[in-house]
């Protein structure tokens, strides 16, 4: 049986799964993932991409019990959402039914971390009330980093990413629950064994969620690292970077920080199994082994 929570020693981190993505995301989102590529690469199949070289991608959430604290990494797509993706259009899913089932009903959640601020991973921060658009997690904190803020309060976005905004991430700061953190000088401990990493590239501001329980790490990666395939060939982007060389340097630094040690990965768009271990491959490649995350 497929694990969907991992123990690290004092902390278990949970994934709680909204929906399944498309198959034509993977083309869209790593285009130069193609199919040669991805059947050059054994060891996805089956669980990464099937036989024809179709990357499997996911959107979920991990859900961290904590000290007797519930931390939620990041919020998916959201239910009825008008968005110009297809995919992510008007979902109406039994997310937060599975979020209750694994311990974290809505009113419980104390802290909600957003790596980064794209549409997919900030839905589930709203949801409708009496026509309005009000937080979905009433007591918590909501973090996201002042770079990313200050980043997209600068921008000139266009009209799908104002859209978003307005449902999903103002109504949480108009209800004065945002706060921001400041990673500009490195690291941030939010929690006691959480630590957001700057991993920017993807977004300006984009973290990294390192998790340390009494005897094991844990980190999730945000969109530093969409799919294994990155892993294989970390020079693979994705076509919504920000800045794609500086995604790359992130990719590489992240992978390689962990690398070849019991840390574990959990990919915040990787499908089941979702997490495992990095381990150095020749030519500056890496490969993801998820079998031995099965007995954690």
């Amino acid at each position: 049986m497929t694990p969907t929570a991992w123990h690290l020693g004092g902390i278990t981190a949970h994934r709680v799964d909204e929906v399944p993505l498309p198959p034509k995301t993977g083309p869209w989102l790593l285009p130069d993932a193609t199919p040669d590529v991805v059947t050059g690469t054994p060891w996805l199949h089956p669980d990464f991409a099937d036989a024809s070289g179709t990357l499997r991608l996911s959107s979920h959430s991990f859900a961290i019990a904590i000290g007797g604290r519930r931390v939620l990494v990041d919020t998916g797509i959201g239910n009825g959402k008008q968005r110009a993706n297809p995919a992510w259009h008007d979902l109406d899913t039994d997310y937060l039914d599975r979020l209750t089932r694994a311990g974290f009903p809505p009113e419980a959640v104390d802290l909600v971390i957003l790596t980064h601020l794209h549409a997919d991973h900030v839905g589930w921060n709203t949801r409708t009330e009496g026509g309005s658009w009000v937080p979905t997690f009433p007591n918590a904190r909501y973090l996201t980093t002042r770079t990313e803020w200050d980043h997209w309060a600068a921008a000139d976005m266009e009209a799908p990413r104002r859209q978003m905004f307005r449902d999903s991430v103002h109504p949480v700061r108009d209800a004065g629950l945002l706060d921001l953190v400041d990673t500009s000088s490195g690291p941030a401990e939010v929690a006691p064994g959480v630590r957001l990493l700057p991993a920017p590239g993807h977004t300006p501001g984009q973290v990294a969620v390192e998790l340390r329980g009494d005897d094991r790490t844990a980190l999730i990666t945000g969109d530093a690292v969409h799919h294994p395939v990155q892993l294989a060939r970390p020079g693979i982007g994705s076509c919504v970077d920000i800045d794609p060389a500086l995604a790359e340097r992130t990719r590489r630094d992240l992978l390689a920080s962990v690398a070849d040690t019991d840390t574990l990965l959990l990919g915040s768009h990787f499908a089941a199994p979702t997490a495992g271990h990095v381990l150095t491959e020749e030519n500056s490649a890496f490969r993801f082994n998820s079998s031995l995350a099965q007995t954690y």
